[in-house]
């Protein structure tokens, strides 16, 4: 059971899912139906969603492999607490007007720490 992986993807789910609606709330107000057109707010609202998506998946896939692996629950609290924080970061930093730099750099140093912790770990627990 991964339970503690459970808690983490919920949340992450639901960060994506208010930055999803941050999109179509702007496409809705702004009569945009397809890509951007040409406006640098909207395309700001894209990639802060896009990029959640693009980082979340792998960090939630090596989090619930954490789990399996018989981690402690501290250890995978820790790096979902650590993915969790660095997608909200990122995603607020990335998506201020102007961008707040030092909270898009944390949220991409917790977000990639993690996946790189999770990855070293793994991969030292195969090799024992």
């Amino acid at each position: 059971m991964l339970g503690i992986t459970a808690l983490y993807a919920g949340l992450i789910a639901l960060v994506f899912l208010v930055l999803s609606f941050r999109v179509i709330g702007y496409r809705r107000s702004n009569q945009i139906g397809l890509g951007d057109a040409g406006d640098k707010s909207l395309l700001k609202r894209i990639r802060a969603q896009a990029n959640c998506a693009e980082y979340a998946p792998i960090g939630l896939i090596l989090l619930a492999l954490v789990e399996a692996q018989g981690a402690p629950g501290w250890v995978v609290h820790g790096l979902g607490i650590t993915l969790l924080l660095g997608r909200v970061a990122h995603a607020y930093g990335f998506s201020a007007s102007p961008p707040v730099m030092n909270l898009r750099v944390a949220g991409v140093l917790l977000t990639t720490g993690m996946i790189a912790l999770s990855a070293i770990g793994l991969i030292a627990h195969a090799l024992v």
